[in-house]
């Protein structure tokens, strides 16, 4: 057995969860003697349809709870560390058509949790915390249902919970990252499955029935994200998603996709070429971006600054495409001009983990400089956080054509040698990287060429 797998034989770490959540609210000057309130996902019907709605749960929930069961609750009384499950009461109706639930025998030994409870249950626990002995409930504001009471309570928070959660998730403990890591994994096989029925597929939709397939069958029932199944010139699209173009006469596939595993991700993006073998044109923007991705991986640590690595990716893009002979003048120049952002419009990363655009990046979608407009994180990273590292070039027509009418910025353009590039769409390499202290650890084995 695998050291990823036997961590996972263990329970998910919900309590420790809780009183890192607890000491970020109380070092925050929020009253020690209060209880953390929350709710899993609903059950939905499908609209018009005797049918419930597929069912994701919320990451607030499962982050304190481990649990992945709809209509349940959880409630956390800080000061004596006691962490409660309620879980739906039997309904014999349901019985006959879905079979039996988890019992609270079950859900006690399953889930690391103090007590387990019925939920209707709920209002009476909560009644009986009371103002003598908790003075404070904390919970998320439009996640609280109707007939819930706070009555008891003298004091209600609805704004720091989630904010303190959201913080909290930035750094991973040794069970998520095992977590992501087996999300890596399955996901590898499957970019491997994709890879190989590239041969004989006449359809990108072949390719992304072969990646979700082959998750399934591996026991990731689920997809962090909508597949991006790109071919050709759809590659300068950064989050394409038909999926359902012909590769006949189409150099070069860009899948980027990723199981999700037990709430928690992995985001790989790889690019290859459909007939085997990449044209040179090809072979040079995979070149430099494999650069670009190989020369940020040298910079990380704990508390890298990640503006500095994101400027770091741009400035190897300019070197590359320079000497490609696509861009032209000074380096300087052309990086303070923001020449290359048409090439590299996104971010260079993102946090990782129970979402794919994980929570606490702090990112600044109001800001004025195009470079740092897309980046999802700012700010230091801190060891412990998962984030990934995808660098690209895209030879989009939508971005380039209207700035090839700037003087300001067709000057950096050599059009002739642009002209010969179209056809390569876009490349794009993503690995999910564990940041440690003094370096980084590479989440991601998939193949790259």
């Amino acid at each position: 057995m695998s050291l990823t797998d036997a961590t996972l034989k263990e329970k998910y770490p919900a309590k420790a969860h809780c009183r890192r959540v607890a000491k970020f609210l109380t070092d925050a000057g929020f009253p020690h003697d209060g209880v953390i309130y929350l709710e899993a996902q609903k059950t939905h019907m499908v609209e018009d349809d005797d049918q419930a709605m597929h069912f994701r749960q919320r990451r607030y929930f499962f982050y304190l709870s481990g649990c992945k069961l709809p209509d349940a609750y959880i409630t956390y009384n800080i000061p004596q560390d006691i962490l409660t499950l309620f879980i739906p009461p039997i309904d014999p109706d349901d019985v006959i058509w879905s079979g039996l639930p988890e019992s609270k025998e079950e859900a006690l030994r399953k889930y690391d949790v103090d007590h387990v409870l019925y939920t209707n249950e709920v209002n009476a626990t909560l009644a009986a915390y009371g103002p003598s002995k908790s003075t404070t409930v904390y919970a998320i504001p439009e996640q609280v249902s109707d007939h819930i009471t706070f009555l008891a309570f003298k004091a209600v928070e609805f704004s720091p919970l989630k904010t303190a959660i959201d913080e909290c998730r930035v750094v991973k403990d040794s069970y998520e990252i095992a977590l992501i890591r087996k999300a890596n994994e399955i996901s590898t096989i499957a970019h491997v499955a994709a890879a190989k029925a590239v041969r004989t597929a006449t359809n990108e939709q072949e390719l992304m029935g072969a990646f979700v397939g082959t998750c399934i069958s591996h026991g990731a029932h689920e997809q962090a994200y909508h597949s991006i199944c790109a071919s050709g010139t759809s590659c300068s699209t950064l989050h394409y998603i038909r999926n359902d173009q012909p590769l006949k006469e189409r150099l070069n596939i860009l899948l980027d996709a990723g199981a999700e595993y037990e709430c928690y991700c992995a985001d790989i993006t790889r690019t290859f070429p459909v007939s085997g073998t990449f044209t040179p044109e090809s072979q040079t923007i995979y070149d430099i971006v494999d650069e670009m991705q190989s020369s940020c991986f040298k910079l990380l640590r704990g508390g890298v600054r990640w503006e500095d690595v994101h400027e770091n990716a741009h400035r190897v893009a300019i070197k590359g495409l320079k000497k490609a002979g696509i861009l032209i003048g000074d380096e300087q120049e052309i990086f303070d001009k923001r020449v290359s952002v048409a090439f590299m419009p996104h971010g260079l990363g993102h946090y990782l983990g129970m979402d794919t655009h994980d929570t606490g990046g702090h990112a600044n979608y109001e800001d004025p400089d195009q470079m740092f407009k897309y980046l999802r994180v700012r700010g230091q990273v801190p060891a412990g956080a998962v984030i990934t590292v995808e660098p690209g070039i895209y030879f989009c027509e939508f971005i380039l054509n209207p700035a090839l009418e700037d003087p300001e910025f067709n000057k950096y353009v050599d059009k002739a040698v642009l002209n010969k590039y179209w056809t390569v769409g876009g490349v794009r390499i993503e690995d999910d990287v564990h940041i440690l202290e003094e370096g980084y650890e590479n989440l991601t084995n998939t193949p790259k060429l």
